[in-house]
């Protein structure tokens, strides 16, 4: 039996058809509506722009590439505002009391506007901390079709020739008050560590759930790991905004996609990548939202079977600019779904599955292929390689299930090593993976 095509505008729909919503239609001809909108859907996107931090001074951009891909698309957008906290600022004081609190107010915003406006869609664009968690979990509440778009990461700062971040500020902090550093170099570091605009640049707390939501199937991919001020954000924005249309058309909702096993692959990129705790406190409200049984009992039991495969800040040496040069979360899940730690069969916004994703991401660049000598069976350090000190990331995987932390691994193209612990007994069977090079 044939069935007829879903209504594009079916939520819309009540408050723009008929005779008796003609004094609605008016407000919508003072915008500059013309009588040919109507039958296309009306599309939220929630805007976390504001100058309260440089987390989200650089969103408006990515808002308004949202909306130039909802109207290419053939959709209407409607923009409205989301507030934020900036953690880095209040900390310390009682303004951190507003921060946790800020979360369910951005859920609650979203929610209340896609629903008050009957939206058939919403783009969510967000960069600080709770933006993420509060704006996931507002798509979850409504749960009309959804997609966020994270405003992207900071670019480094630079001190005699050391990459700068947020933290490096603190940490310069007890530096100078143990006295291992003068107050001219500490008051250099505070202005450079924060060259612009995006969210702070190691794995902490937007980083992870923007790359968490990456691998639950809710934001483009490689969308996680990009840098504010480069223009493949806009791109993207505007790319997950007409991908976001389609999902309209198939009616596939959030709660469609955020399933236990959707969640389990979110934790499992965060372990993988040595995310931030408190993607434990996020999740589990993400998890209640879309109704799914989630405890944090789940958290102990992905973390024993993930291994920590990337060398991230705070706990190691490279930030997330580092790792979008080095193929993005795209590359860490592809390694993880290979060894079987991730479920290829979750939908994703995208309207294909993670594994489909995945076999279109970059393919693997074998160790030759990057003019490193392959790694022996012993695990014996890697051979000097090219001149060039660009990074690349690798980890050293066994086909069976993987220890538990068995390798944080980074290496430059000057000098590579590579470190097993004891208990692994690296076999012939074993391989290095390239997660991506730069270009030799």
């Amino acid at each position: 039996m044939a069935t007829s095509p879903i209504k594009i505008n079916r939520r819309s729909a009540h408050i723009t058809e008929g005779k008796s919503r003609a004094p609605n239609r008016s407000m919508y001809y003072a915008m500059g509506y013309q009588e040919g909108d109507f039958a296309k859907p009306m599309v939220g996107v929630a805007n976390g722009h504001s100058t309260i931090t440089p987390c989200n001074s650089g969103l408006q951009k990515l808002a308004d590439a949202a909306v130039a891909g909802i109207e290419d698309a053939g959709g209407n957008a409607q923009i409205f505002g989301t507030p934020t906290i900036s953690d880095g600022m209040s900390m310390g004081t009682e303004g951190m009391k507003y921060s946790l609190v800020s979360r369910e107010v951005i859920s609650d915003c979203i929610e209340t506007c896609v629903g008050g406006q009957w939206m058939d869609g919403v783009v969510v664009v967000g960069g600080c901390d709770k933006n993420m968690p509060g704006g996931m979990m507002g798509m979850l509440r409504a749960n009309v079709p959804a997609i966020y778009v994270y405003g992207g990461t900071i670019l480094p700062g630079s001190f005699k020739g050391k990459d700068l971040n947020i933290v490096s500020v603190f940490e310069a902090v007890g530096e100078n008050a143990a006295g291992k550093l003068s107050d001219a170099d500490l008051r250099e570091i505070e202005m450079r560590a924060i060259p612009g605009t995006g969210s702070c640049g190691g794995m902490y707390t937007a980083n992870t759930m923007s790359s968490s939501f990456e691998a639950l199937g809710m934001a483009l991919p490689y969308s996680s790991t990009m840098a504010n001020p480069h223009d493949e954000t806009q791109n993207s924005a505007k790319e997950a905004a007409k991908v976001l249309i389609e999902a309209i058309k198939k009616d596939l909702k959030p709660r469609d996609i955020v399933t236990k096993k959707a969640i389990e692959n979110a934790v499992a990129v965060i372990m993988a990548t040595g995310g931030s705790t408190n993607a434990v406190l996020h999740f589990l409200a993400i998890a209640h939202t879309a109704e799914v049984d989630w405890t944090i009992d789940d958290f102990e039991r992905m973390r024993l079977k993930v291994p920590v495969i990337c060398d991230l800040k705070p706990s190691g040496k490279y930030l997330a600019v580092d790792l979008h040069k080095a193929g993005g979360v795209p590359q860490v899940m592809k390694v993880l779904l290979k060894a079987g730690l991730l479920h290829g069969d979750c939908m994703t916004i995208t309207g294909k599955t993670v594994a489909e994703n995945l076999a279109d991401a970059l393919a693997e660049f074998s160790v030759s292929s990057c003019g490193l000598a392959m790694v022996d069976e012993k695990g014996k350090d890697i051979p000097k390689a090219s001149n060039d000190d660009d990074m690349v990331l690798a980890v050293y995987m066994p086909p069976q299930e993987p220890v538990p932390g068995i390798a944080r691994i980074s290496i430059s193209r000057k000098s590579a090593s590579l470190s097993l612990p004891a208990e692994f007994s690296p076999t012939a069977s074993n391989t290095l993976t390239m997660l991506r090079s730069l270009p030799l």
